[in-house]
């Protein structure tokens, strides 16, 4: 029994060094998208997964719907940017809320697979703010018909809170609630506000380079003046660096989930961000003279998530319209490990805060699954 016991553990010695020996398998892109795209694969009975291209506003515009039953409330995520969509992320920072929403990531004109599937020169003359909306509104329109759903849920984040709260004014009656999330309210006030961020958090650490830079191009956002795009860019420089896009960290850095998203193939993977400055060329202007002080009431119900640090669209400004904007129900939800990128910093948090406030909303109106 012995000798046979020394012969096992021989054999097993040399089966492990000839693996060993073998050669590692080359790691390409692919190897590891397969890995992901199996793990999420939904293969629930009411399970939906989708990813298509969808006519909206004249052209074909990308969106993945994605749930473990398609009896749960639709959550549309609009991205902002402008042009820096979140399908490429979804991977990593949604699949929690797939079991108790249909996740709908869309690609915006001018973003993502939309932009690279469309010609832009062609879809040059659309990349107006008020089309964006129009876009929004008729995509919510084909969810409610494609998905057999009443009303949904539209959470916008960013340039698509813009999109999102006019969405919410036009029609509140096809939404469940409208959720902004880094919510832009008064973009000069907040552009102030970060560039005072940046300057006194320069100060603090002694960063003479930042101060010095950051001092040049004082006043910065002055009233009635228009804020020059090569100021907006040293401004972003110094907050971010010093954790105003995600906190902690020196900048932003969730959108490398994309090389390994597999809802882009290999090509589309290196160019997913290439709408992100032709979309900024048209609309980051605009988006810098944005004001919704002037809303005070919302005729369906609103959830704020707010980061605690965010200063690239300021949460303290958020807060203040929260406090005086009327709705059926309202809710601010304060996220104190985040920045601006509350969905890739505090995925749980926010997984946590949708199931506990919003479904319930759904689920009050019989949408939900059993």
């Amino acid at each position: 029994m012995r000798i046979a016991s020394t012969f096992a553990a021989l054999a097993a010695c040399v089966i492990s060094t000839a693996a060993l020996a073998e050669p590692a398998p080359t790691l390409t892109r692919s190897t590891f998208t397969d890995v992901v795209r199996e793990l999420r694969h939904i293969v629930t009975p009411q399970g939906v997964e989708r990813l298509e291209a969808v006519r909206i506003g004249g052209i074909d515009q990308y969106l993945s719907i994605r749930g473990a039953d398609r009896r749960n409330p639709v959550l549309l995520i609009v991205h902002g940017g402008p042009g820096f969509p979140t399908m490429p992320m979804a991977w990593m920072n949604t699949r929690g809320l797939e079991e108790y929403f249909t996740v709908v990531h869309w690609d915006q004109r001018g973003a993502g697979k939309t932009y690279l599937l469309n010609d832009p020169k062609s879809v040059a003359a659309t990349m107006q703010p008020e089309r964006f909306v129009d876009d929004a509104e008729e995509l919510v329109s084909w969810l409610r018909k494609d998905l057999h759903k009443e009303k949904v849920f539209v959470l916008g984040t960013s340039w698509g809170s813009y999109i999102g709260l006019e969405l919410a004014r036009r029609k509140p009656q096809w939404l469940h609630a409208y959720i902004g999330m880094g919510q832009a309210v008064d973009s000069p006030e907040s552009e102030r506000r970060g560039y005072a961020f940046a300057l006194d958090a320069a100060r603090r650490a002694g960063n003479r380079q930042a101060i010095a830079e950051l001092e040049s191009i004082a006043p910065y956002a002055a009233p009635g003046k228009t804020i020059e795009l090569k100021d907006i860019a040293l401004e972003r420089k110094w907050s971010d660096h010093f954790g105003g896009v995600m906190a902690y960290r020196t900048g932003q850095i969730d959108g490398i989930a994309a090389r390994l998203s597999p809802d882009y193939a290999d090509a589309d993977a290196r160019r997913v961000y290439e709408g992100n400055g032709y979309s900024q060329d048209f609309l980051f202007s605009p988006v810098l003279r944005l004001d919704f002080q002037h809303v005070k009431v919302l005729q369906c119900p609103l959830i704020i998530l707010a980061g605690r640090h965010d200063r690239s669209v300021n949460s303290n400004v958020a807060h203040e319209w929260f406090e005086r904007v009327q709705a059926p129900r309202k809710q601010f939800v304060w996220f104190e490990n985040s920045a601006h990128e509350i969905m890739s910093e505090e995925p749980g948090k926010l997984l946590l805060t949708l199931v506990q406030s919003a479904r319930p909303l759904a689920a009050a109106a019989g949408d939900v699954a059993p």
